[in-house]
């Protein structure tokens, strides 16, 4: 499964790729933002996309939305340093798969999300 990693922090992009890596993920780009990210989903179409809920310039909820209007969209999980019970139905309604915390971060925690 190829994935593009979204996340304004480079230290957290770095260990998210080299933890999906070990698990067999195959990261095929990284974002900084939202803008770059919607950019990025259109050059390397990535079946999945680990993005970030707060990010400089739009919130992820509003990346997962635009996403899903693609023609092809990819999968979503939303990533944040808070947990779920802060964002509420925001998660739902926005058309991400689901949401795994970052400390919570794994191959496996993905996976039973695209599954579900």
């Amino acid at each position: 499964m190829t994935v593009l990693i979204v996340d304004d922090h480079p230290s957290f992009r770095a260990s998210a790729r080299t933890l999906l890596e070990a698990e067999g993920y195959e990261i095929v780009g990284e974002a900084e933002n939202g803008a770059a990210a919607l950019q990025a989903v259109k050059e390397l179409k990535p079946d999945l996309v680990l993005l970030d809920v707060q990010l400089p310039d739009m919130d992820g909820f509003q990346v997962a939305v635009q996403l899903g209007e693609l023609v092809d969209p990819p999968a979503v999980v939303l990533t944040s340093s808070r947990d779920s019970a802060d964002y509420g139905r925001c998660i739902k309604v926005c058309g991400a798969s689901g949401f795994v915390p970052k400390a919570e971060l794994s191959g496996a925690a993905i996976a039973a999300l695209l599954i579900a």
